[in-house]
C-alpha cells in the first residue's frame, strides 16, 4: 500500500453522526473483490438521486470538495457491518485521512490496513477543523503523521495520538502482506531447516 507521511489536501466537512458502512458504500456494490472502482459509488445514496443524477447539495458533489483528500466527520464514523469495501471506496475516491471524535472499531482497524489514517480527536478540536473545512476551496489541512500534528489554514496546530505500530506501518506502506514479506529471509531459513529435519512433511 502507499506510504502515508505528510498529507496536504482539501478537507470536506461531513457533520453527521453514526455514518455507517452501508452509507459509505451501499450493499449492492459489494459484489466485487477488487479495491478499485468503488470511489464513484462512495456515499452513493447521498450523492445521487433515484435517476442517478448528482445531488448538488451533497458535500462531495460541490466543486470545492470534488478533490477532497481529508474528511472531517461526526461521532461513531464507520459503524454498522464490517465491510472492508468502506475504506476501499474512500481510498478510491481519494480520501487518505478521516478525522472524527470516534470510530467503530472494525472500520478503524480496516482503515490502517488499507492506507487510510483515521484520527480520533476531542469534539472541540473536531469542531475547529469542521469550521476550517467549511471554507470550501480554502479548506486545506496538513496532516503530518511523523510529528502527529494537523495544521489548519490559519497556521494553528492540533496534536493527535496514534498507535506506534500502526504509525510505523503507515509511514512505511506496510499492510499485512508487507509485514510478512519483511520476514521473508527468516521464513525461507525456517522452511529449509524444516525440510532437512522432516523431509517427509
Amino acid at each position: 500500500m502507499d506510504k502515508f507521511t505528510k498529507l496536504t489536501g482539501i478537507a470536506a466537512p461531513l457533520p453527521l453522526i453514526n455514518v455507517d458502512t452501508d452509507m459509505i458504500i451501499p450493499k449492492q456494490f459489494l459484489k466485487t473483490i477488487k479495491r478499485s472502482g468503488l470511489g464513484v459509488n462512495l456515499f452513493d445514496e447521498m450523492r445521487y438521486d433515484d435517476n442517478g443524477d448528482e445531488i448538488p447539495d451533497f458535500v462531495l458533489n460541490k466543486p470545492a470538495y470534488r478533490n477532497a483528500e481529508i474528511l472531517v466527520a461526526g461521532d461513531n464514523f464507520g459503524c454498522g457491518s464490517s465491510r472492508e469495501h468502506a475504506p476501499w471506496a474512500l481510498l478510491d475516491f481519494g480520501i487518505r485521512c478521516v478525522i472524527a471524535p470516534s470510530f467503530a472499531d472494525i472500520f478503524f482497524n480496516n482503515c490502517f490496513k488499507n492506507g487510510i489514517l483515521p484520527i480520533v480527536l476531542p469534539q472541540e478540536d473536531v469542531d475547529k477543523l469542521m469550521d476550517d473545512a467549511n471554507r470550501g476551496a480554502n479548506a486545506t489541512l496538513t496532516v503530518d503523521l511523523e510529528n502527529q500534528t494537523i495544521s489548519g489554514p490559519d497556521g494553528g496546530t492540533i496534536a493527535f495520538e496514534v498507535d506506534a505500530f500502526r504509525k510505523h506501518c503507515l509511514l512505511n506502506g506496510l499492510d499485512d502482506i508487507g509485514l510478512t514479506m519483511e520476514k521473508a529471509a527468516s521464513i525461507q531459513s525456517f522452511e529449509e531447516k524444516a525440510a532437512q529435519e522432516r523431509p517427509w512433511v
